[in-house]
């Protein structure tokens, strides 16, 4: 994935706005807008605060990914707020992607009880 990708699907998955977004990264919603157009790329103080805010690598944001790659980032978005886990999300990683989705669904559900 590209890194206007990996902005777009972290705000998606965090169901926030390109507005909330900006607020994290102390930009606008307009400099979201590009980087998700790639028309632009977010500057490495912006990054910093969206990984900090996340719990995630500023590679996560920056760097493009493969196959492998892309669900340890969809694990690590799912399990960021629970370092307890982190064995499951060893043994996670090594799934098929659509074994991951289906076993963050399912530990999405058991946090919420």
């Amino acid at each position: 994935m590209s890194v206007a990708e990996n902005i777009k699907r972290l705000r998606d998955s965090h169901g926030l706005t390109q507005e909330e977004l900006g607020e994290i990264a102390g930009v606008s919603a307009k400099a979201v807008s590009k980087w998700e157009s790639g028309a632009g790329f977010p500057r490495m103080g912006a990054v910093q605060r969206m990984a900090d805010h996340f719990h995630i690598s500023k590679s996560t944001i920056i760097d493009e990914y493969d196959q492998q790659d892309e669900r340890e980032l969809m694990l690590e978005r799912a399990f960021s707020d629970r370092p307890d886990m982190r064995a499951l999300f060893d043994v996670a990683t090594d799934m098929d992607p659509q074994d991951v989705e289906r076993f963050i669904k399912m530990m999405v559900a058991y946090k919420g009880e």
